[in-house]
């Protein structure tokens, strides 16, 4: 792999930018775009990357300030925790824009690219690998005039991150523009030079009120449609294509698998492959939770909630984690809600010591780390220590299926559809009989080289008692 580099003075030294660590079952990310080029000056904390895992997409800053000195790991590159992203030059004279002094440059860079000072008073937008970068600034700190004229332009975008009088945005601020339908020309912009940030874009979808999807829903029964749908047009089969014809795209969503989808995957793929995995089942008639949930307004994952946190209190050896031969059981409950990104897959923010939270209290959470996953707003801490897990895909009607374990984590709680039906009901003489009731079944996937089926069998009859004893 080639890398650019800037020359250094004797007085400066180099700090690594490393591959950030966002959780104990994260290992790995991956590029998805740098915000500098060598050369660049930048501040401590200033965004110099954005990168994906498994779990979330987050941005790198800055440890210090000083010049972009070498750019290890291009675009699209996949490397483990802790491996150097980058390098920034510190010290006397780094406030100094060097020339790179080789040209070897990063992969997918011109290597006849003009210095960032040159970039900052081009009329055309930039032809570097970099796919955003924050305008530099002059020798005195402040954006030259250039860089205003770039951030004071329209905002019709073309499509590759540019827009009409050069308004530049950044694969993140494109990409939630696009799910939420936002014309970014109405976005005012906070960073340097106007420039819009993923934050000014979170807070004006904030401000604009939007039906929020839900999260879970109990009920399996869908609304009718008004109408049959036409029958889609026949789509003609495309030409195979020539040699060196680049690879087609799909409108329908064919094609590759998302940067995303694929690293949960293989997370997915490793637990199976080193957990023991097993799944018990029970049924549970949720009549009192219905009847509890409809007079406070909240869903009946709230109850499952706040009922598995209790059962996990009483059967504490759930509530842990086993890395390779190391079983630690944890006192605080940190609960992961599984929420769903549609095509992009799943993500599993996590409740912090929701053991202290009641009813309404772990809702109102559960509702704020829902929108904010759908946003693309959570933090890496908002997805890191969880310690159980409960996954909800009711909404389809599904009855039963057995989830795969979030590692290091033993053991994951399947909530399923909440689905009126017949049972056989005893009365307090004895007496059966049979009554319609809305009835679930949890399903607890569990790691039996941590448990043994006795106690996943225990843990799941408290919590059916906690279930049909809610008041």
């Amino acid at each position: 792999m080639s890398s650019s580099r800037t020359s250094l003075s004797p007085a400066q030294t180099l700090v690594d930018v490393t591959m950030p660590q966002m959780g104990v079952s994260v290992a790995e990310g991956t590029v998805v775009a740098w915000r500098v080029d060598v050369g660049d000056r930048i501040e401590a904390d200033q965004t110099i990357a954005e990168i994906s895992t498994d779990k979330i997409g987050t941005e790198v800053p800055a440890p210090a300030s000083g010049v972009v000195a070498e750019i290890v790991v291009p675009v699209e590159a996949t490397v483990s925790v802790g491996t150097v992203l980058a390098r920034i030059a510190v010290g006397d004279g780094a406030g100094d824009a060097a020339e790179p002094s080789t040209p070897s440059t990063p992969e997918g860079q011109d290597a006849a690219a003009p210095s960032a000072p040159e970039r900052a008073q081009a009329t055309s937008p930039p032809t570097t690998g970099r796919q955003d970068a924050a305008p530099p600034p002059t020798p005195g700190g402040t954006p030259d005039s250039g860089a205003q004229g770039e951030a004071e332009g329209t905002a019709a975008s073309d499509g590759n991150g540019r827009a009409a009088g050069n308004r530049r945005y950044s694969p993140v601020v494109q990409r939630i523009a696009t799910e939420h339908g936002i014309d970014l020309s109405r976005v005012e912009g906070t960073g340097r030079g106007g420039r819009v940030r993923k934050q000014d874009v979170l807070a004006f979808l904030e401000s604009a009120p939007a039906e929020e999807p839900p999260l879970h829903i109990e009920s399996p029964y869908r609304p009718e449609p008004a109408a049959p749908a036409a029958p889609p047009e026949p789509v003609p089969a495309a030409p195979a294509p020539g040699p060196g014809a680049p690879a087609p795209t799909f409108a329908d969503g064919g094609g590759q698998l998302s940067r995303m989808r694929r690293q949960i995957g293989e997370h997915m793929k490793r637990s199976l492959e080193t957990t023991a995995t097993c799944t018990t089942w029970i049924e549970v008639d949720m009549s009192r939770v219905e009847a509890a949930r409809a007079r406070l307004g909240v869903t009946a994952l709230s109850f499952v909630a706040r009922a598995t946190i209790d059962a996990l209190r009483e059967h504490p050896a759930l509530n842990a984690w086993l890395e390779d031969e190391r079983y630690t059981s944890h006192t605080d409950v940190n609960l992961g809600i599984a929420v769903s990104l549609g095509d992009d897959g799943l993500i599993v923010p996590v409740l912090q010591r929701a053991h202290e939270l009641a009813v309404e209290g772990l809702a109102a959470r559960i509702r704020d780390l829902a929108r904010r996953a759908r946003a693309r707003q959570l933090t890496p801490d908002d997805v890191q220590g969880g310690t159980f897990t409960i996954t909800n895909p009711g909404q389809y009607g599904s009855i039963m299926a057995t989830p795969i374990i979030n590692l290091p984590q033993v053991a994951i709680l399947d909530f399923e559809a909440v689905i009126k039906r017949p049972v056989v009901v005893t009365d307090a003489l004895g007496n059966d009989s049979i009554a319609i009731r809305p009835m679930t079944i949890l399903g607890l996937s569990w790691d039996h080289r941590a448990l043994d089926g006795a106690l996943a069998a225990q843990f799941l009859a408290t919590l059916k008692r906690n279930l049909e004893n809610v008041s």
